[in-house]
């Protein structure tokens, strides 16, 4: 054989070989896809990361308003829960997905699992294993769950939120599955623009964040305390249609000074003390500024659940540097004033006309007072005159100057009046007769029987806002309120209370609860760019729920439009923010101002119906999109 046909012989055993190897790990590949549902790997040496094609991600394959078809492959459509449709995929798509027959052959439309997704949640007794599913359902089919939220409001909310909320905290270190937002912690300092960076989401235009400190009425709940800022922005979303990707709940973890937590082996925060003083302050400070370095100066920042000696303090130092607010502070101050704004309906008495008798002087009964005293003021009175009408108690008594115990510290100075001492709840009501009582104490049953006498006495319809929360907290319960007026009160609750019979007549109290007004003020806010949140901005909502408020809503015992009109609600807030923020100059940053701001700010909604996966097909005109067909030489 010559040196010429041995080399080309030599040369076709090396090509039959490598050929076979690419065929072997053909073979490989394929049997690796099958065996995986349809994900591609590739083997690498210990040191390295298994590298992972982008189906095989659980959550949050990509990030944005639109997630093209190519980004995401097969059973990635299943997995991701902003994805996913369940049995709602059509065959069509199914097959063009590469999903086909990774399902049963059922096909059902979302109203179809609708049903069957409330029937489940209704089958459980047991209000924290409803939370559960709910959950579980969050984290499967995005749209399914905001869908059942918004158009089953009244049912779900008390599951999502409070009052179940504060239990789900509590058993939070048991009950953890899988992340739902940012956790940053006080060892952390120096670091917090690199932890926002782990966040997949890079569009995100609204915070909520707690430090666990004060959750609810509940206490110091530290790490635990992240159900309630995820809480809070599933609701920016099922009453306000703020897109899920947007919003980013994150706990700041400093410690807890809970010693039962610390010693609980299931608890998933820091195991030590809180931190305070410089070094806290300092973690705080470099958080806001890493929210604005992230996403911008008019990224919303929404402070939840701080203790009451941070809350106004952090709100004072922040409100007029970054678009912010404190929603224990001013959305329970909007919610209540509305509900006194609506009462005037029944009691015939004009904002100023009245005074009041707060039980609790922490951030809610303060926030109250001072928008009580705002909209005092827009009825006419000095601001002076406004707070003389205002007296507060907290755990040492009456707000009185020179009182031998007690700090008169921060806002509670301007409630303090020049008055002799009082202790004790009865005291005081007998002696001011007030025409509102306001209990925000956490001082379950403080409203004692004497007391809602006392009120009755001195009122025709005396208001009593037996606001803690959650239910157990409450001051007094509806029906207490209602048998111990003989049945002349106008009653609201933060908490949710069931249908109350006096007198063969049926009452459905009303529950002033924040989602009145946070929702649809967050929602303004985001659609028109404001960057500071003014004082303004929570009467503006509080006067826009009362509106909303029917004669059959007074009649059945409720200060508060239905809680299913909720998501209309939340709608004209953020079109009266929005008018205010252009009338303004300069508080709104997105320009061109918008003609129609209903229509404006609707177009900028999440929709929760499904839509479908596959691209929009379309036409080029004539002979564009043929073969070229060129002559023959």
């Amino acid at each position: 054989m010559s040196n010429a046909a041995q080399s080309l012989c030599l040369f076709g055993i090396y090509l039959v070989s490598i050929l076979n190897e690419i065929k072997a790990r053909h073979i490989a590949l394929s049997a690796s896809s099958r065996n995986c549902g349809g994900s591609w790997t590739r083997t690498l040496p210990p040191s390295h990361i298994a590298v992972k094609d982008v189906q095989q991600r659980n959550i949050h394959e990509v990030s944005g308003d639109v997630i093209p078809i190519n980004m995401v492959k097969g059973i990635g459509h299943l997995r991701d829960p902003r994805l996913n449709k369940g049995l709602a995929f059509t065959l069509k798509e199914r097959i063009v997905l590469g999903i086909h027959g990774l399902q049963p052959p059922r096909f059902k439309t979302q109203e179809e699992q609708l049903a069957l997704c409330k029937a489940s949640v209704m089958k459980y007794s047991e209000d924290l294993n409803r939370y559960l599913y709910l959950v579980e359902l969050q984290e499967r089919n995005e749209r399914l769950f905001f869908r059942l939220l918004s158009e089953n409001i009244e049912q779900m909310m008390p599951i999502v939120y409070t009052p179940t909320v504060g239990l789900a905290c509590q058993k939070f270190g048991v009950i953890y599955r899988r992340p739902r937002g940012l956790f940053i912690t006080i060892y952390d300092k120096g670091h917090i623009y690199e932890i926002l960076n782990n966040w997949p989401e890079q569009a995100v235009r609204a915070i909520c964040v707690t430090d666990g400190e004060r959750i609810l009425g509940l206490g110091d709940l530290g790490a635990c305390g992240m159900g309630i800022p995820v809480g809070k922005l599933a609701l920016y979303t099922a009453l306000a249609g703020i897109k899920p990707h947007q919003c980013l709940p994150i706990t700041i973890d400093v410690g807890t000074n809970n010693e039962q937590l610390r010693n609980d082996p299931h608890y998933i925060g820091l195991n030590k003390p809180r931190s305070q003083g410089a070094e806290y302050d300092e973690l705080i400070d470099e958080f806001m500024a890493a929210c604005v370095q992230k996403y911008g100066q008019n990224v919303l920042i929404q402070f939840e659940d701080f203790g009451n000696h941070n809350a106004f303090r952090f709100l004072d130092k922040y409100r007029n540097k970054y678009c912010t607010f404190n929603d224990d502070i001013q959305g329970t101050a909007a919610v209540a004033v509305a509900g006194i704004l609506a009462s005037q309906r029944i009691t015939k008495k004009r904002m100023k006309d009245n005074k009041f008798v707060f039980l609790g002087a922490g951030e809610a009964a303060i926030g109250i007072a001072d928008l009580c005293v705002k909209a005092m003021e827009a009825d006419g009175c000095t601001q002076q005159q406004a707070r003389n009408n205002i007296w507060m108690m907290d755990i040492d008594g009456l707000l009185v100057k020179d009182r031998p115990e007690g700090n008169l510290e921060g806002h509670k100075i301007w409630y303090a009046k020049d008055h002799k001492v009082m202790k004790t709840l009865i005291e005081v009501v007998k002696e001011i007769k007030p025409s509102v009582l306001i209990g925000a104490s956490a001082a379950a049953g403080a409203f004692t029987s004497e007391v809602l006498k006392e009120m009755a006495k001195n009122n025709e319809r005396p208001l009593i806002f037996a606001l803690s929360n959650p239910t157990s907290k409450a001051e007094c319960t509806a029906q207490q309120a209602y048998d111990y007026t003989d049945g002349r009160c106008v009653f609201s609750s933060g908490s949710p209370f069931g249908e109350v019979k006096y007198n063969g007549k049926t009452y459905k109290p009303g529950q002033g609860n924040n989602a009145y007004i946070f929702p649809g003020i967050a929602l303004g806010v985001i659609a028109t760019g404001v960057h500071h949140i003014t004082e303004d901005l929570f009467l503006i909502s509080a006067q826009t729920v009362a509106d909303h408020v029917k004669d059959e809503d007074l009649e059945r015992g409720s200060l508060y439009p239905p809680l299913n009109n909720i998501r209309e609600c939340s709608i004209d807030i953020a079109v009266k923010i929005a008018d205010y923020a252009y009338a303004k100059g300069g508080l709104a940053s997105e320009y061109p101002e918008p003609k129609d701001k209903r229509e404006f700010i609707i177009s900028k909604m999440y929709d929760a119906n499904y839509d479908s996966p596959l691209p929009n097909l379309y036409e080029w005109p004539g002979d564009y999109a043929k073969p070229r067909i060129l002559p023959e030489k």
